[in-house]
């Protein structure tokens, strides 16, 4: 139970409907994830910006008026004192007023005045200098901002003397109160966002794996014998496979019908000569004192009959191990130009019987990589083909020539011609164009099947141009060099 469980887990962490789920909950989820950080950081930056820009602010209007009203000599200014108080309530902070002995005239804390401070940014302070400092950590903005009075000189020159310094402590606590309250906020709409996410995740990939199911479907209903049925409103990749499917549905029920007539085609061929063997031999039982030259007759054509019946069952044992990929053939770098001379030379006393010319057109020597025993059946069943289905006082005419990747063999006759629907299926096993001349030459019908496979093993190709009473021509092209 437990092995079957995990099995299904394991199934649906495969399934493409997981994948597309993970994937549109990470796309999503992953930017808006970042983009909640990056916006609690810009708002808390944001905030922390404004806070600063207004403690500049009132800073800046607090130390104009301490200049400018002589606070540093006269510390009792009520209104002065007013608006530090006001200042130290509104952004809960310590103001202290320091003069250039280092002594405090004004402190928020009260009791702090009349004391020395000797702090390093109280120092830089009555140097002149401008010193802010930001601790996160203990969440305080320390400034120590020089009082200073310019006054012309004699020579028009200005003399800037430094009265004191103004040293505030902001608190910034309502910051981190600010963060964690922006944080909340956009947990919760990340958590609402979370739940949208993975309901909408969930919905994308159960509609778009529904049309991968509905080929699923089809493809189960065509196995077990049904029929099947698209749509024509899926996706163009889904209607692309689906169109891709029905074409290989076509191809394997075509196979399937050619498997059958090739099995039909076998049956019969091989069934015809044993046939016309059991004719001839009851008509020589069932007739006596028939003359010896009859007797010799009757025989003769019942071995003619065991050669077709040898013939037949040779070609087809040479196609079964031409048609199985492991079949290896022996390559070896060969003359193009002799293997076809000794072929032509071969056949020449059957293009004699009919009287027919056999030409041999040699463009350049060829050297080629082939097994050179199936090559040259090969050109042999082509100039036997040419020569068998020639008419008389014909021509034969074998061509070969090459480039610098591929030769091209060429034999083409002046014989009967083959019709164009008929030429499609010349290389079918047992098709024969003209079958009562077939019988005639003796042929198997499997010839030009075999001579295709060999050509094909050879990377190479073979093309048919052809037309009616006017001669046929085979071209064969294949690659000087074979690459395994």
């Amino acid at each position: 139970m437990k092995e079957k469980w995990k099995n299904r887990i394991v199934e649906k962490i495969k399934s493409l409907r997981f994948r597309i789920f993970i994937v549109s909950v990470c796309v999503i989820l992953i930017p808006i994830i970042v983009l909640s950080l990056f916006l609690v950081s810009m708002a808390t930056n944001g905030y922390i910006e404004q806070k600063m820009k207004r403690f500049m602010s009132n800073n800046t209007m607090l130390k104009n008026r301490i200049v400018s009203e002589g606070y540093i000599e006269n510390s009792e200014s009520e209104s002065i004192n007013a608006q530090i108080e006001q200042l130290a309530q509104e952004y809960n902070c310590s103001i202290e007023v320091i003069n250039s002995q280092h002594k405090i005239i004004k402190d928020t804390d009260a009791s702090k005045i009349g004391k020395i401070s000797i702090s390093e940014n109280v120092i830089k302070g009555l140097r002149g200098k401008n010193i802010v400092v930001k601790n996160r950590e203990k969440e305080y903005v320390e400034y120590a901002i020089p009082l200073t009075t310019t006054t012309a000189t004699v020579d028009g020159k200005t003399n800037t003397s430094i009265l004191g310094v103004l040293y505030i402590n902001y608190s910034m606590a309502d910051v981190h109160t600010y963060r964690q309250d922006l944080v909340r906020y956009m947990l919760l709409m990340d958590w609402l966002m979370v739940i949208f996410v993975l309901g909408s995740a969930w919905l994308c990939s159960r509609i778009f794996t529904r049309p991968i199911k509905r080929v699923e479907n089809n493809i189960n209903n065509i196995s077990h014998g049904k029929s099947n049925q698209y749509s024509e409103k899926d996706y163009t990749e889904i209607m692309r496979i689906s169109d891709e499917f029905k074409r290989m549905v076509d191809r394997m029920n075509m196979q399937e019908k050619s498997r059958q007539e090739f099995v039909s085609n076998v049956s019969h061929e091989l069934k015809t000569p044993i046939t016309s063997m059991k004719i001839l031999a009851e008509s020589l039982l069932g007739q006596q004192g028939l003359p010896e030259e009859l007797y010799q007759e009757f025989l003769q054509d019942i071995c003619k009959e065991i050669d077709r019946e040898n013939d037949i069952i040779t070609d087809l044992l040479e196609l079964v191990r031409m048609e199985k990929s492991e079949t290896e053939i022996n390559i070896s770098s060969v003359n193009i130009n002799e293997i076809l001379e000794t072929v032509l030379r071969r056949l020449k006393p059957l293009a004699e019987n009919k009287n027919i010319e056999l030409v041999f057109e040699s463009f350049r020597p060829v050297i080629a990589d082939v097994d050179e025993i199936k090559f040259a059946s090969v050109i042999t069943n082509l100039v036997e083909n040419a020569i068998k289905y020639n008419n008389m006082d014909g021509t034969v005419t074998a061509s070969l020539n090459s480039d610098h990747r591929y030769f091209y063999l060429t034999v083409t006759d002046t014989g009967i011609g083959i019709s164009e629907e008929d030429q499609e299926r010349v290389f079918e096993r047992f098709f024969r164009v003209d079958k009562a001349r077939a019988r005639e030459t003796g042929g198997t019908g499997l010839g030009l099947a075999i001579t295709k496979d060999i050509v094909e093993k050879h990377h190479g190709s073979i093309k048919i141009h052809s037309k009616e009473g006017q001669g046929t021509t085979f071209t064969v092209r294949i690659p000087l060099k074979y690459i395994a």
